[in-house]
């Protein structure tokens, strides 16, 4: 891959006299592969001499790939100015990370309000496309893409590209998870270690490196790196090259030299890694040189969107924080719903299945609780363990072996600190569970359930022996006639399971009643409506579900005949016709009752 720096100036351009050589505009890099696929690495000021660049060689026809690391002005500024946008014929694909709040759309055209800039993004000419990002994997022509939280204020991902077994990883902005390898010496341990291990293979990494050890003291929780702290990361983790970028816009190209010297100077004998300072035109080749090519991308996978997800729960043990505290008001600006100490189990009519995030205030726990007592308290019982960030005045202990993924919040911090590592948290271990939505017509729907008489009925015949059927012939354990009542659903008839009821938050058969049509997963592991669902990670164990709905005479539908399997399958069109006329005697049946219980 060919990369080329457009900008590498961190949280405002300046250009002048004391920055020529390095560069005085905001970051933004240009990664080019062999079979042509053209990747835009953020889009800060360089952004505009890029785009005059690709006008020049062509005006028309030009398409690529803008990954965007986070939303900050410096990162996105050039947007407006990048040229190749605004010209019918060409092609552009955003992709950034979202939390919950406004679409990437929305975030990206906020600069571009007419309270601040004369054109819109609905000025663009070109073809411009949005895809909202988490940590994931996809593939851009013959470039695959994986994606990594980095720890900065703001959502912000760190990028992998791998092309031909070359690889680079792009990481900006980043600040150390331990404020005390800033001087680049230590031990390495906890999310530190993750963060080193991200980069193990890569041939280039593009590391932020804003402050030195001096200034990082008093810019803690500002979201950025030392060069001594990138330098110790891809040592660690046998790097080749280490371009430094980002610089402070109060450095100039004297000390950034001055830095890169000093970096030699203190590198071990027979270090593998070359450090280096990534500068305004400067273009890297990035080769497999001394390893094994892998092979090329196989899958075209596009980035997929995350599906909408309920709004998370964030448990609170300990005591409650106080209204002007970081983290209360982080919570409040993210939009989490809270459930502290004083509200208990189900307080404010929450489940232990809503809990998203678990967040434990270690300096007002009871004195004879320790912090892994507190996180095994917060955690019990519940269908799935949540991820853990745990808030503390002090350094978390190297002794202290935390769950894997949690994450320690050393006081203190600024609320839009404490807003990004709980979205972070959340987002990194998306939950892949998604209630069914509730149907336009629910009030008529329900009505016309309870109108049949059927609900809470002994089992019956002339429906057992459909399910038995049904199961015979789909060769499957379960098979179900389910009524989707307004918190339940109930089972008029079961074959292969003695549960009579569950909740609707966990029914498979509410979406087919919402959508009002046959609903088949393959695999429910594999889908982020069903996977965390505590009827897929737990017993029975669903991995497999087809359900054709039921309807009742007015139209609206009652609930579905189901089949239900421990291992994924094939559901071919026959099958599918089979399992609609079976249905549909059920539903003769049914509205049998509805008039027998009229007539009575």
């Amino acid at each position: 891959m060919q990369v080329r720096f457009w900008g590498t100036r961190g949280s405002i351009a300046k250009p002048g006299p004391d920055t020529v050589r390095y560069g005085g505009n905001t970051s933004c890099v240009q990664v080019t592969s062999p079979g042509g696929t053209m990747i835009i690495i953020d889009c800060g000021t360089g952004a505009h001499d890029l785009g005059q660049h690709i006008l020049k060689n062509r005006l028309t026809g030009n398409e690529g790939s803008i990954l965007i690391s986070h939303t900050h002005w410096d990162h996105i500024q050039g947007i407006p100015f990048f040229a190749p946008l605004f010209v019918p014929g060409n092609a552009w694909t955003f992709y950034a990370p979202r939390g919950f709040g406004d679409t990437l759309r929305e975030t990206l055209a906020g600069q571009m309000e007419f309270t601040y800039f004369p054109v819109t993004l609905d000025a663009f000419g070109a073809k411009v496309d949005y895809r909202d990002l988490v940590e994931q994997t996809f593939d851009l022509g013959d470039v695959r893409i994986t994606t990594r939280f980095l720890n900065h204020p703001a959502l912000t991902l760190s990028y992998k590209l791998e092309c031909n077994g070359a690889t680079m990883v792009y990481s900006c902005d980043h600040e150390p998870h331990s404020h005390e390898l800033a001087d680049g010496e230590g031990t390495i341990h906890g999310q530190d270690r993750e963060h080193s291990e991200w980069f193990t293979g890569a041939d280039l990494v593009i590391h932020d490196a804003q402050y030195t050890p001096a200034e990082y003291a008093s810019k803690v929780g500002w979201g950025h790196s030392t060069p001594q702290y990138a330098v110790q990361m891809c040592r660690e983790a046998g790097v080749r090259k280490l371009a430094l970028t980002h610089y402070d816009p109060t450095r100039t190209d004297a000390q950034v030299d001055a830095i890169l010297e000093e970096l030699r100077a203190a590198a071990p004998a027979n270090d593998r890694l070359e450090v280096i300072g990534a500068a305004e035109g400067m273009i890297l080749e990035v080769t497999c040189e001394g390893k094994v090519p892998g092979a090329a991308p196989t899958a075209k996978a596009p980035a997929p969107k995350p599906l909408p997800t309920r709004i998370p729960v964030v448990r609170i043990v300990g005591q409650a924080p106080a209204l002007n505290d970081p983290l209360h008001l982080g919570l409040i600006d993210e939009g989490l719903q809270i459930l502290d100490e004083a509200e208990g189990e189900g307080g404010g009519g929450l489940t232990k299945t809503a809990v998203g995030l678990v967040v434990v205030k270690a300096d007002s726990l009871a004195p004879d609780e320790s912090i892994l007592d507190a996180i095994e308290r917060a955690t019990s019982g519940l269908e799935s363990v949540p991820p853990v960030i745990v808030v503390s005045d002090q350094t978390k202990p190297r002794e202290l072996n935390l769950p894997k993924g949690a994450d320690w919040l050393k006081r203190p911090f600024s609320r839009e600190f404490a807003r990004a590592r709980m979205r972070t948290a959340l987002l990194r271990n998306q939950f892949k569970w998604v209630p069914a939505p509730i149907p336009p017509d629910e009030l008529q729907r329900l009505a016309a359930l309870h109108a049949l008489g059927l609900l809470d009925t002994p089992a019956e015949e002339r429906f057992d022996r459909l399910t038995r059927v049904t199961a015979a012939l789909f060769d499957v354990p379960i098979a179900l006639v389910s009524l989707v009542d307004a918190n339940r659903q109930w089972f008029k008839s079961c074959v292969g399971t003695d549960i009579k009821e569950s909740s609707r938050e966990v029914s498979f058969c509410a979406y087919a009643v919402a959508e009002r049509e046959m609903l088949v997963i393959p695999d429910a592991l594999r889908d982020d409506r069903f996977a965390d669902n505590p009827v897929v990670s737990g017993p029975p164990y669903v991995r497999f579900y087809a359900g054709a709905p039921i309807f009742m005479s007015d139209g609206t539908c009652a609930g579905t005949l189901c089949v239900i399997d421990g291992r994924p399958r094939d559901f071919t069109d026959e099958d599918r016709d089979r399992l609609r006329d079976l249905a549909a005697i059920v539903q003769q049946e049914l509205l049998s009752s509805s008039f027998a219980h009229a007539m009575a």
